[in-house]
């Protein structure tokens, strides 16, 4: 048994964490075949454009320093709040899981443990309709 930092609190496990059971390796697989390079492509395209839309949403409220604005190899954005913002990220993860949302807030490992992020993973089926409404309950 030991503790794992998830979702903004400890947990005790004894499993893996964040293994997947074997089939949705074969629903991927089939997904492949299905759509091809050029539709995943467009899929993780369209998941980057909305990471992109909504890094630049929390950018504009002036309160959030960004650490990776969802261009590149993952369609997530990750930031941490400003100096001057005044509130604290832990804050904002608790307003908003009452708003229904899980935005998670933890420090970074060892040596830059005084830094607190958030991180939002855009996946396939997050809109930019759903984007906006999370940008607008950060707001």
């Amino acid at each position: 048994m030991f503790k794992v930092n998830y979702l903004g609190g400890e947990m005790p496990t004894f499993a893996l964490n964040f293994s997947r059971p074997a089939g949705e390796i074969v629903a991927q697989y089939y997904n492949l075949l299905r759509l091809g390079r050029e539709g995943y492509r467009a899929i993780h395209q369209t998941c980057a454009d909305t990471a992109a839309y909504l890094a630049g949403e929390l950018a504009r409220m002036g309160c959030f320093e960004p650490l990776y604005e969802g261009r590149g190899a993952l369609p997530a954005i990750c930031y941490t709040a400003a100096e001057d913002a005044g509130f604290s990220l832990y804050d904002l993860s608790t307003h908003l899981r009452i708003k229904g949302w899980q935005v998670p807030s933890y420090p970074l490992p060892a040596d830059r443990e005084e830094t607190v992020v958030q991180r939002v993973l855009i996946r396939h089926g997050v809109s930019r309709d759903t984007a906006a409404l999370l940008a607008d309950d950060i707001r």
